[in-house]
């Protein structure tokens, strides 16, 4: 699994960091405590990097879902 961030050269190092473990599953807290910032720093990061406008992006390659095999990507091309 890949996890993109379109969008990211919109924010700031600290917000990418915080969308990051936010989109992650990572509570406000635990973030605060991974980076060294007050709950309410990563609050107004998160908010703001929000309004920049973002957008995040899982890629799972189809044999990780099982869906395809190697004899299915010669069919793709066809």
């Amino acid at each position: 699994m890949q996890v993109e961030i379109r969008g990211a050269e919109k924010l700031s190092f600290r917000e990418r960091q915080v969308v990051t473990l936010k989109e992650m599953g990572y509570s406000t807290e635990k973030i605060a405590a991974k980076l060294k910032l007050s709950p309410s720093s990563v609050a107004t990061l998160f908010n703001r990097a929000r309004t920049k406008g973002y957008q995040v992006v899982i890629v799972i390659p189809g044999q990780n879902l099982g869906l395809f095999g190697p004899e299915d990507e010669e069919e793709v091309g066809e």
